[in-house]
């Protein structure tokens, strides 16, 4: 795994994710800060598959949870055939210099069976947090 990306695959739907800070978009004086994250998501399998819905859960530093629930991503609901991926990029702001997204994408099948795909926990990590010692 490549430093800094984060994998999940789930009935060979591969979710690859890969966060970053924005400094230019956040404020630390004024508790805003802001990541962006790239995600694709490849179909590895033998069926055709459409992302329907996505469910995010977004916990701040302070333990703040945020849930994001909604059809398709960026605004739309990509279909993806075998061997095929789709890749965005979308972000998120917090008030605290770190925390964590997780979540999942239902999918459904050309016969119409929907399923849940895992989308990998990953942190949010900027450079204002400050530094625990173990």
């Amino acid at each position: 795994m490549e430093d800094g990306l984060y994998l999940a695959v789930t009935r060979d739907i591969k979710v690859a994710v890969r966060p970053f800070y924005l400094e230019d978009q956040s404020s630390p004086t004024e508790n805003h800060y802001v990541w962006a994250y790239h995600v694709e998501i490849e179909n590895a399998g033998a069926d055709t598959v459409q992302l329907r819905t996505r469910h995010w859960q977004i916990t701040d530093a302070m333990g703040r949870v945020q849930e994001v629930r909604g059809p398709g991503i960026v605004g739309e609901q990509p279909v993806l055939a075998p061997g095929e991926s789709y890749e965005y990029t979308s972000g998120t702001p917090l008030e605290t210099p770190s925390g964590i997204m997780a979540g999942t994408y239902q999918m459904e099948l050309t016969n119409g069976e929907q399923f849940d795909v895992e989308i990998p926990a990953f942190s949010l990590d900027s450079p204002h947090q400050p530094v625990q010692l173990n």
